[in-house]
């Protein structure tokens, strides 16, 4: 994961800097690890797992979609039942998230609310994660 972040070349929509904020709260979340698994061309997935989950392998998913490498975007998914979504911006897909009913966020640019937001549901679902 070093090594994508390294090579990342950081453009105007500032996709990088948002990636790293959430990788540094994910970090900072309690006996969570992380799984990051390079499709390149596809998408770089970073997977946080609470050390308590037992029925799933993951409470989020941080995609960088990488079909165009000069114009990166994120996507941070869910569980649906793990998060909640005050302000409606994600959007509910059914069968999401491996095989179950998810919310995503899709961020095409760096945004500070936005950041804020996502790492709030990121701790939302890391308490929930924990069984």
């Amino acid at each position: 994961m070093q090594e994508f972040i390294a090579a990342w070349k950081e453009t105007d929509t500032r996709t990088k800097q948002a990636f790293t904020e959430l990788l540094e709260h994910l970090n900072s979340l309690e006996h969570t690890t992380l799984e990051f698994i390079a499709r390149p061309g596809v998408s770089y997935s970073l997977r946080p797992r609470h050390a308590s989950q037992k029925k799933r392998s993951l409470f989020a998913m941080v995609d960088v979609i990488d079909d165009d490498p000069n114009e990166r975007w994120l996507s941070v998914c869910f569980y649906g039942e793990m998060v909640t979504d005050p302000e409606e911006v994600g959007d509910l897909v059914p069968q999401g998230l491996l095989g179950e009913d998810g919310y995503c966020f899709d961020l095409y640019a760096y945004d500070a609310d936005e950041i804020a937001y996502l790492k709030q549901r990121l701790t939302q679902a890391h308490k929930n994660a924990a069984e």
